[in-house]
Protein backbone atom coordinates (compact mmCIF):
# COMPACT_ATOMS: atom_id res chain seq x y z
CA UNK A 1 0.00 0.00 0.00
CA UNK A 2 1.18 3.47 -0.57
CA UNK A 3 0.70 5.32 2.54
CA UNK A 4 3.21 7.16 5.20
CA UNK A 5 4.81 10.24 4.24
CA UNK A 6 5.36 10.58 0.14
CA UNK A 7 7.03 13.30 -0.84
CA UNK A 8 6.02 15.39 -4.01
CA UNK A 9 9.91 16.39 -4.78
CA UNK A 10 11.07 19.36 -5.86
CA UNK A 11 12.95 19.68 -9.04
CA UNK A 12 16.43 20.89 -9.11
CA UNK A 13 17.60 23.74 -11.52
CA UNK A 14 20.84 25.42 -12.42
CA UNK A 15 21.18 27.46 -15.24
CA UNK A 16 17.56 26.32 -16.13
CA UNK A 17 18.46 23.24 -16.52
CA UNK A 18 17.35 20.09 -14.88
CA UNK A 19 20.42 19.11 -12.03
CA UNK A 20 20.73 15.69 -12.49
CA UNK A 21 23.53 15.43 -9.20
CA UNK A 22 21.50 17.17 -6.92
CA UNK A 23 18.38 15.74 -7.80
CA UNK A 24 19.94 12.25 -7.43
CA UNK A 25 21.47 13.38 -3.97
CA UNK A 26 17.85 14.65 -2.59
CA UNK A 27 16.20 11.27 -3.57
CA UNK A 28 19.12 9.50 -1.26
CA UNK A 29 18.76 11.68 1.28
CA UNK A 30 14.74 10.93 1.24
CA UNK A 31 15.61 7.11 1.21
CA UNK A 32 17.99 7.74 4.34
CA UNK A 33 15.60 10.31 6.23
CA UNK A 34 12.52 7.84 6.19
CA UNK A 35 10.27 9.17 3.64
CA UNK A 36 7.81 6.38 2.96
CA UNK A 37 7.68 7.29 -1.04
CA UNK A 38 8.49 9.76 -3.90
CA UNK A 39 6.24 11.09 -6.20
CA UNK A 40 8.49 13.63 -8.81
CA UNK A 41 6.91 15.08 -11.80
CA UNK A 42 4.37 16.67 -9.82
CA UNK A 43 3.10 20.41 -9.02
CA UNK A 44 5.52 21.03 -6.46
CA UNK A 45 8.34 19.11 -9.19
CA UNK A 46 7.30 22.19 -11.78
CA UNK A 47 5.84 19.54 -14.16
CA UNK A 48 3.57 22.41 -16.70
CA UNK A 49 7.22 23.69 -17.33
CA UNK A 50 9.29 20.59 -17.70
CA UNK A 51 9.60 19.54 -21.24
CA UNK A 52 8.31 16.15 -22.04
CA UNK A 53 12.25 14.44 -21.83
CA UNK A 54 12.85 16.50 -18.74
CA UNK A 55 9.29 15.03 -17.64
CA UNK A 56 10.13 11.46 -18.24
CA UNK A 57 13.80 12.02 -17.30
CA UNK A 58 13.48 12.80 -13.38
CA UNK A 59 10.55 10.09 -13.11
CA UNK A 60 13.87 7.75 -14.53
CA UNK A 61 16.01 8.72 -12.21
CA UNK A 62 13.79 8.34 -8.80
CA UNK A 63 12.80 4.76 -10.06
CA UNK A 64 16.45 4.19 -10.91
CA UNK A 65 17.87 5.91 -7.64
CA UNK A 66 15.16 4.84 -5.18
CA UNK A 67 16.31 0.95 -6.74
CA UNK A 68 12.85 -0.43 -5.15
CA UNK A 69 13.65 0.61 -1.65
CA UNK A 70 10.72 2.58 -1.31
CA UNK A 71 7.80 3.43 -3.78
CA UNK A 72 7.72 5.69 -6.72
CA UNK A 73 4.53 6.92 -7.78
CA UNK A 74 4.87 9.27 -11.24
CA UNK A 75 2.97 12.20 -11.83
CA UNK A 76 1.75 11.41 -15.74
CA UNK A 77 -1.31 13.59 -15.30
CA UNK A 78 -2.21 15.64 -18.67
CA UNK A 79 -5.36 18.05 -19.67
CA UNK A 80 -4.33 16.12 -22.65
CA UNK A 81 -5.41 12.05 -22.18
CA UNK A 82 -3.60 10.93 -24.92
CA UNK A 83 -0.64 12.60 -23.22
CA UNK A 84 -1.16 11.21 -20.05
CA UNK A 85 -1.90 7.65 -21.30
CA UNK A 86 1.71 8.51 -23.13
CA UNK A 87 3.34 9.31 -19.47
CA UNK A 88 1.60 6.84 -17.92
CA UNK A 89 2.36 4.02 -20.36
CA UNK A 90 6.60 5.41 -19.93
CA UNK A 91 6.07 5.29 -16.15
CA UNK A 92 5.24 1.75 -16.35
CA UNK A 93 7.50 0.44 -18.67
CA UNK A 94 10.75 2.15 -16.75
CA UNK A 95 9.86 -0.01 -13.29
CA UNK A 96 7.48 2.88 -11.78
CA UNK A 97 5.73 1.41 -8.56
CA UNK A 98 2.35 3.91 -9.78
CA UNK A 99 1.26 6.97 -11.25
CA UNK A 100 -0.40 10.29 -9.55
CA UNK A 101 -2.46 11.30 -12.32
CA UNK A 102 -4.24 14.68 -11.84
CA UNK A 103 -7.70 15.88 -12.82
CA UNK A 104 -7.38 17.81 -16.26
CA UNK A 105 -6.93 21.35 -15.90
CA UNK A 106 -8.52 24.49 -18.07
CA UNK A 107 -10.87 21.70 -20.54
CA UNK A 108 -13.29 21.54 -17.53
CA UNK A 109 -14.91 18.36 -18.34
CA UNK A 110 -18.58 16.75 -16.56
CA UNK A 111 -18.00 13.89 -14.67
CA UNK A 112 -18.71 11.66 -17.16
CA UNK A 113 -15.48 13.62 -18.90
CA UNK A 114 -13.30 13.25 -16.05
CA UNK A 115 -14.33 9.25 -15.74
CA UNK A 116 -13.61 8.55 -18.80
CA UNK A 117 -10.23 10.30 -19.04
CA UNK A 118 -9.14 8.12 -16.17
CA UNK A 119 -10.99 5.21 -18.17
CA UNK A 120 -8.82 5.71 -21.40
CA UNK A 121 -5.49 5.92 -18.72
CA UNK A 122 -6.99 2.37 -17.03
CA UNK A 123 -7.38 0.96 -19.52
CA UNK A 124 -3.86 1.41 -21.22
CA UNK A 125 -1.98 0.81 -18.41
CA UNK A 126 -1.02 -2.19 -15.60
CA UNK A 127 0.15 -0.01 -13.03
CA UNK A 128 -1.97 1.43 -9.92
CA UNK A 129 -3.60 4.71 -10.52
CA UNK A 130 -3.83 7.50 -7.65
CA UNK A 131 -6.83 10.00 -8.94
CA UNK A 132 -5.32 13.75 -7.73
CA UNK A 133 -8.24 15.62 -6.99
CA UNK A 134 -6.93 19.62 -6.92
CA UNK A 135 -9.93 21.81 -7.77
CA UNK A 136 -7.65 24.82 -6.65
CA UNK A 137 -5.77 24.13 -9.52
CA UNK A 138 -7.93 22.35 -12.03
CA UNK A 139 -11.02 24.14 -11.32
CA UNK A 140 -13.15 21.11 -11.88
CA UNK A 141 -13.91 18.83 -8.78
CA UNK A 142 -14.24 15.04 -8.90
CA UNK A 143 -17.56 13.99 -7.31
CA UNK A 144 -16.92 11.27 -4.59
CA UNK A 145 -19.20 9.29 -7.10
CA UNK A 146 -17.27 9.44 -9.57
CA UNK A 147 -14.45 8.41 -7.68
CA UNK A 148 -16.63 5.41 -6.88
CA UNK A 149 -16.73 4.41 -10.31
CA UNK A 150 -13.54 4.55 -11.00
CA UNK A 151 -12.97 2.60 -8.27
CA UNK A 152 -14.59 -0.31 -10.15
CA UNK A 153 -11.87 -0.55 -12.66
CA UNK A 154 -8.93 -2.49 -12.29
CA UNK A 155 -5.90 -0.06 -11.54
CA UNK A 156 -7.42 2.56 -9.94
CA UNK A 157 -6.66 2.12 -5.97
CA UNK A 158 -7.19 5.94 -4.54
CA UNK A 159 -6.60 9.66 -4.49
CA UNK A 160 -4.31 12.14 -3.21
CA UNK A 161 -6.93 14.53 -1.84
CA UNK A 162 -6.91 18.50 -2.30
CA UNK A 163 -10.34 20.00 -1.94
CA UNK A 164 -8.97 20.59 2.01
CA UNK A 165 -12.92 19.21 2.83
CA UNK A 166 -12.55 16.91 5.86
CA UNK A 167 -15.98 15.35 5.07
CA UNK A 168 -14.77 13.88 2.04
CA UNK A 169 -12.69 11.30 4.05
CA UNK A 170 -15.57 10.26 5.48
CA UNK A 171 -17.75 10.29 2.84
CA UNK A 172 -15.25 8.62 0.46
CA UNK A 173 -15.01 5.71 3.46
CA UNK A 174 -18.46 4.84 3.72
CA UNK A 175 -18.32 4.59 0.03
CA UNK A 176 -15.26 2.64 -0.90
CA UNK A 177 -14.50 1.44 1.69
CA UNK A 178 -10.76 1.24 3.64
CA UNK A 179 -9.24 -0.22 0.75
CA UNK A 180 -9.53 2.59 -1.34
CA UNK A 181 -6.30 4.72 0.17
CA UNK A 182 -7.20 8.19 0.82
CA UNK A 183 -3.81 10.22 0.59
CA UNK A 184 -3.99 14.73 1.92
CA UNK A 185 -2.44 16.28 -0.56
CA UNK A 186 -3.19 19.44 2.24
CA UNK A 187 -0.06 18.83 4.91
CA UNK A 188 -2.03 21.27 7.42
CA UNK A 189 -5.16 19.08 8.00
CA UNK A 190 -3.14 15.58 8.27
CA UNK A 191 -3.58 14.90 12.07
CA UNK A 192 -7.33 15.35 10.83
CA UNK A 193 -7.08 13.64 7.87
CA UNK A 194 -6.01 10.56 8.99
CA UNK A 195 -8.19 10.50 12.08
CA UNK A 196 -11.46 10.16 9.74
CA UNK A 197 -9.26 7.44 7.96
CA UNK A 198 -6.99 8.91 5.74
CA UNK A 199 -3.50 6.93 5.88
CA UNK A 200 -1.05 9.43 4.39
CA UNK A 201 0.26 12.20 2.40
CA UNK A 202 1.56 13.47 -0.67
CA UNK A 203 3.70 16.51 1.09
CA UNK A 204 5.42 19.87 0.31
CA UNK A 205 6.73 19.86 4.01
CA UNK A 206 8.85 16.92 3.37
CA UNK A 207 11.06 17.68 0.75
CA UNK A 208 12.85 19.55 3.64
CA UNK A 209 11.88 17.56 7.09
CA UNK A 210 11.37 14.39 5.85
CA UNK A 211 12.34 12.09 9.47
CA UNK A 212 9.50 14.58 11.12
CA UNK A 213 7.14 14.16 8.66
CA UNK A 214 7.65 10.53 8.66
CA UNK A 215 7.32 10.54 12.09
CA UNK A 216 4.09 12.28 12.41
CA UNK A 217 2.52 10.31 9.90
CA UNK A 218 3.48 7.18 11.97
CA UNK A 219 2.01 8.22 15.27
CA UNK A 220 -0.99 9.86 13.15
CA UNK A 221 -2.72 6.19 12.11
CA UNK A 222 -1.86 4.88 15.44
CA UNK A 223 -4.70 4.40 18.16
CA UNK A 224 -2.83 4.08 21.10
CA UNK A 225 -2.53 7.56 23.53
CA UNK A 226 1.08 7.61 23.06
CA UNK A 227 0.73 7.84 20.09
CA UNK A 228 -1.97 10.40 19.69
CA UNK A 229 -0.19 12.72 22.05
CA UNK A 230 3.07 12.02 19.85
CA UNK A 231 1.26 13.08 16.66
CA UNK A 232 -0.36 15.68 18.00
CA UNK A 233 3.25 17.00 19.11
CA UNK A 234 4.70 16.50 16.04
CA UNK A 235 1.87 18.18 14.81
CA UNK A 236 2.34 21.55 16.31
CA UNK A 237 6.19 21.81 15.59
CA UNK A 238 4.83 21.08 11.87
CA UNK A 239 2.00 23.55 11.61
CA UNK A 240 4.10 26.74 11.22
CA UNK A 241 6.45 25.31 8.38
CA UNK A 242 3.13 24.26 6.63
CA UNK A 243 1.83 27.33 6.69
CA UNK A 244 5.44 29.04 5.51
CA UNK A 245 5.17 26.53 2.26
CA UNK A 246 2.28 28.13 1.12
CA UNK A 247 2.47 32.37 1.76
CA UNK A 248 3.28 32.51 -1.99
CA UNK A 249 2.90 29.91 -4.86
CA UNK A 250 4.12 26.62 -4.78
CA UNK A 251 7.18 25.78 -4.81
CA UNK A 252 8.70 29.00 -4.31
CA UNK A 253 8.96 28.55 -0.74
CA UNK A 254 9.53 25.42 -0.19
CA UNK A 255 12.61 25.40 -2.75
CA UNK A 256 13.98 28.77 -0.78
CA UNK A 257 13.61 26.39 2.67
CA UNK A 258 15.71 23.60 0.42
CA UNK A 259 18.50 26.50 0.49
CA UNK A 260 18.50 27.66 3.52
CA UNK A 261 19.03 24.17 4.58
CA UNK A 262 21.59 23.29 1.71
CA UNK A 263 19.55 20.87 -0.07
CA UNK A 264 19.27 22.62 -3.38
CA UNK A 265 19.39 25.83 -4.96
CA UNK A 266 16.23 27.65 -5.30
CA UNK A 267 15.40 28.60 -8.89
CA UNK A 268 12.18 28.27 -10.32
CA UNK A 269 11.36 28.41 -13.87
CA UNK A 270 9.29 31.36 -14.99
CA UNK A 271 5.77 32.20 -14.46
CA UNK A 272 7.28 31.46 -11.30
CA UNK A 273 9.71 33.70 -9.52
CA UNK A 274 11.28 33.20 -6.31
CA UNK A 275 10.03 34.22 -3.05
CA UNK A 276 10.08 37.66 -1.93
CA UNK A 277 12.00 39.00 0.67
CA UNK A 278 9.20 39.39 3.55
CA UNK A 279 7.91 35.42 2.91
CA UNK A 280 12.23 34.73 3.48
CA UNK A 281 11.46 36.03 7.00
CA UNK A 282 8.18 34.04 7.25
CA UNK A 283 9.91 30.87 6.06
CA UNK A 284 13.48 31.32 8.51
CA UNK A 285 11.15 32.06 11.25
CA UNK A 286 9.21 28.54 10.56
CA UNK A 287 12.79 26.63 10.54
CA UNK A 288 13.83 28.55 13.47
CA UNK A 289 11.20 27.20 15.33
CA UNK A 290 11.45 24.07 14.61
CA UNK A 291 15.24 24.37 15.46
CA UNK A 292 16.09 23.30 11.93
CA UNK A 293 18.59 26.26 11.24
Amino acid sequence: MFKGSNVALVTPFKNDKLDDDTYIKLIHFHIKNGTNGLVPAGTTGESPTLSHDEHERVIELCVRESNNKIPVFAGTGSNSTEEAISLTTHAEKIGATGALVVTPYYNKPTQEGLYQHYKAINDKCGIPIIIYNIPGRSVIDMSVDTMARLFELKNIIGVKDATGDLDRVNQTLKMMGKDFIQLTGNDDNALEFNKRGGVGAISVTANIVPKLCSEFQKFSVMNDKKSIIESEKLDKILQPIHHSMFVESNPSPVKYAAKLLNLCDDNVRLPLVKVTDPTKEIIKKALQSAKLI
